[in-house]
C-alpha cells in the first residue's frame, strides 16, 4: 500500500480553518476547499514506491489490472472509477445538477461534433460519464437537495409577503406537480436580470426578518450571491442539516447545493455539471431543463449500516463507488480489509494503523486490488472502493 500526497484546491467558497483544524496545521489566509484523493487528471494523488513521487494516474496506467483488479478494469475501464475528497465549505457552492449516463454521452458527442473546446467556458460536457455523489458530514453540514412539494414551496414564498414573488406562487399552484416545478424554474432562470435582482434583494430582507434556520440559509445565499436567480431557485429545494456521520446521496438530475460544513465526499470520476445559479459561471438553461428531474424528493438522509466486522456502510444505488467507515475503540481486534478491488483509506480521527503505516487525521493510503491489508489501532477510517 502507498501513503498518498494529495492536492488541496483553493476555491473561493472554501473554509480557511476546517481542513487545517482536522489535519492539525496552522490555517493560512487562503481558502482550503477540497482535498482530492484519487487519480483525477486535474489533480491526481502522488505516491512513492522508491523511485520518487509519481502520480496515481500514471501508476495505474502502467498496469491497470494489477492496481485496480481485472474485474474493475472490465467493468469501468483502465482508470480509478471514483474520486474521494475532503470538502470544507464556508460559503454556498453553485446550485447544480449532474446528467445520467445516456445524457452525458449524448451531450458530450454533440459538443464534440460542434467543435466546442473542452476548456471553453460554455462547454457543458467534459466526458461521457455520469456523476453520482455522496457527502458524509464530519461536522454539522448544511445543504439544499431535491425539490420540495410545490405547495410547500408556495407557502414558503407566501410567508415572505413579497409582491414580486406572487407570479411564482401562482405557477407553483396552477399545474400538475412536474409541470409546476418545470415552469417555475424556467420562469426564475429566464426572468429579466434587473427585475430579478430587485426581487432577490427584497426576498433576502424578508428572509432575514423572519429568521429561523431555513430562512437564514436563504438570506445567506443572497448575501453571497446578490441578485442571483439561484437564490429563488434554492427556495424550491429541501433544506437539509446533517449531523456528523449522516450522509446524502445525490443521483442524476437532482438539483443541489452545499452551503457549509466539513465532509467526506465521494463521486464517480466525471466533470459534468449543469449549473442553475449561485455562480458567475455559464448557465445553459435549455440544456439544464433536459437534465433536471422535476419531481419532489425526500432528501433521504443516510445513516450507516453496521456489520459484524465493525464496518459501517453507506448504501447507494451506484457501482462506481462504495463508502464505509470504521470507528475503532481502544482494544478493538484488527480488521482484515483485503479486497479484490482498489481502495483508498482516509483517517479522520485518532491514530489507526494500516499495515505498517500509522495514520493521522487527513492522511490517506492507496491499496491495490488484492493486497493483504489489516486495520488496527484506535480512530476513524473511511474506506472508499467500488462495488465488487
Amino acid at each position: 500500500m502507498d501513503r498518498l500526497t494529495n492536492t488541496i484546491r483553493p476555491y473561493a467558497w472554501g473554509s480557511t480553518t476546517l481542513i487545517p483544524e482536522l489535519i492539525g496545521a496552522a490555517p493560512t489566509d487562503e481558502p482550503q476547499a477540497e482535498m482530492w484523493m484519487g487519480a483525477h487528471p486535474m489533480a491526481p494523488s502522488r505516491l512513492d514506491r522508491g523511485a520518487g513521487l509519481t502520480s496515481l494516474s500514471d501508476l495505474i496506467a502502467t498496469d491497470p489490472a494489477a492496481e485496480l483488479g481485472r474485474a474493475t478494469v472490465a467493468r469501468f475501464g483502465p482508470r480509478l472509477p471514483f474520486l474521494l475528497k475532503l470538502l470544507a465549505a464556508d460559503a454556498p457552492l453553485s446550485l447544480q445538477v449532474h446528467p445520467d449516463l445516456a445524457r452525458a454521452k449524448e451531450g458530450y458527442e454533440a459538443e464534440e461534433r460542434a467543435g466546442i473546446p473542452l476548456d471553453a467556458p460554455h462547454r457543458n460536457y467534459k466526458d461521457t460519464n455520469h456523476k453520482p455523489e455522496l457527502i458524509c458530514a464530519l461536522t454539522p453540514f448544511e445543504g439544499l437537495c431535491g425539490f420540495r412539494a410545490p405547495e410547500e414551496a408556495a407557502r414558503t414564498l407566501e410567508e415572505l409577503e413579497v409582491d414580486s414573488l406572487k407570479p411564482y406562487v401562482d405557477l407553483l399552484r396552477a399545474h400538475p406537480v412536474e409541470a409546476a416545478l418545470r415552469e417555475v424554474l424556467t420562469a426564475v432562470l429566464g426572468a429579466d436580470r434587473e427585475e430579478m435582482a430587485a426581487t432577490v434583494t427584497e426576498t433576502a430582507a424578508a428572509c432575514a426578518r423572519l429568521g429561523g434556520a431555513q430562512y437564514s440559509a436563504y438570506a445567506s445565499l443572497a448575501h453571497h450571491y446578490p441578485g442571483d436567480p439561484g437564490v429563488l431557485a434554492g427556495m424550491f429545494l429541501n433544506h437539509v442539516q446533517l449531523q456528523p456521520g449522516e450522509a446524502l446521496f445525490l443521483g442524476a438530475g437532482v438539483p443541489h447545493a452545499y452551503l457549509g460544513g466539513l465532509g467526506v465526499e465521494i463521486m464517480a470520476t466525471s466533470d459534468n455539471v449543469l449549473r442553475c445559479g449561485l455562480t458567475p459561471k455559464h448557465v445553459d438553461v435549455p440544456e439544464l431543463l433536459k437534465v433536471v428531474r422535476f419531481e419532489p424528493t425526500d432528501p433521504g438522509v443516510l445513516r450507516p449500516e453496521a456489520s459484524v466486522t465493525g464496518e459501517e456502510l453507506y448504501e447507494t444505488p451506484t457501482d462506481e463507488f462504495r463508502l464505509s467507515r470504521f470507528v475503532r475503540a481502544e482494544g478493538a481486534a484488527p480488521t482484515d480489509l483485503t479486497a479484490p478491488t482498489p481502495q483508498i483509506l482516509l483517517c479522520t480521527a485518532g491514530s489507526p494503523a494500516v499495515g505498517g503505516l500509522t495514520l493521522a487525521p487527513g492522511t490517506s493510503v492507496f491499496v491495490p486490488a488484492g493486497e493483504m491489508t489489516e486495520l488496527s489501532g484506535t480512530g476513524t477510517v473511511f474506506r472508499a472502493t467500488v462495488v465488487a
